[in-house]
């Protein structure tokens, strides 16, 4: 039998809603003609299941003049249980983007992998990619469409990050459980951890940082997350499990490779040795 039949050529065995012209919005083919498979399709009963499932903590990003950083630790929490050690957090969102996920784990992965082939559908259907900014929206609309959940414990609070072709600059978006979209200067972080992560940047982050520089402090901001957090995973030293870092340019992105990140993260871990609270950040001298 063809692989093609019919008068209008349709594939075999596929529904007409298929082969229809429609939006270019991925998830929005899917509520119209599958919903059951979206991640906010998934119902619980009355109360919080926040304890349920595995939890993601701390994610930090920072730009530099050249693009962006994202690193994400590796521990995940079930209530005060750690319930993996090595998770990644970190993903590439497309070939200029990444986003890294905080809360529900489960929830938090279905939607990067629906925000994923969001992204690509919009690519196939329109021939051209989204700007930063529709990126950004299109992750808020898939946040939104998960508030049900949110409010029953299930929360997902990615942070999204890219370089921004058009402007020359990366770019750093972060998001709330409704959906509401928040573009950050410089750097952010968001987690259980992210309060300590952010006061660590705070000392660490100037704007003429090189791109190996910025790894280095948001790696430094993770070790000091992991300090005062128990949600948040340090580097693993014993088992060699050491943060997850995407860096993002004009010429795309890209995971550093684990023996890199591990370097860095033994260089953090020496200086911690001789002093225990960090770097300490330069003071400009008295004004004359």
């Amino acid at each position: 039998m063809s692989a093609l039949g019919g008068a209008a050529g349709s594939f075999v065995g596929l529904p007409a809603s298929f082969m229809a012209p429609g939006t270019s919005s991925f998830a929005d083919f899917l509520s119209a003609h599958q919903p059951d498979l979206l991640p906010s399709s998934r119902v619980t009963g009355l109360g919080s299941a926040a304890d349920l499932a595995p939890h993601g903590t701390t994610i930090v990003a920072a730009t530099f003049s050249g693009g962006v950083v994202m690193a994400g630790d590796r521990r995940a929490t079930m209530g005060n249980i750690i319930a993996q050690r090595d998770i990644e957090k970190v993903f590439p969102a497309d070939e200029y983007s990444c986003v890294g996920i905080a809360g529900t784990a489960g929830l938090a992965v279905e939607m990067v992998r629906l925000f994923q082939t969001e992204l690509e559908h919009y690519e196939k259907i329109e021939g051209s990619t989204l700007s930063m900014d529709g990126k950004s929206n299109r992750l808020a609309a898939l946040i939104r469409g998960n508030l049900g959940l949110a409010m029953q414990g299930l929360a997902v609070v990615p942070l999204f990050a890219g370089f921004d072709l058009d402007a020359g600059i990366g770019r750093i978006f972060s998001y709330d459980v409704t959906g509401g979209r928040y573009e950050e200067t410089a750097f952010h972080s968001v987690g259980s951890g992210s309060l300590f992560a952010r006061g660590s940047l705070k000392k660490l982050y100037r704007d003429d940082l090189s791109a190996d520089a910025t790894v280095q402090a948001v790696v430094e901001a993770l070790y000091d997350a992991a300090d005062d957090d128990s949600a948040t995973g340090g580097p693993d030293v014993t088992r060699r499990i050491f943060p997850v870092v995407q860096v993002i340019t004009a010429d795309g992105g890209h995971r550093m490779a684990d023996e890199d990140v591990a370097t860095i993260a033994d260089r953090v871990i020496d200086g911690r040795m001789r002093r225990p609270d960090g770097p300490a950040a330069e003071l400009e001298g008295p004004r004359r």
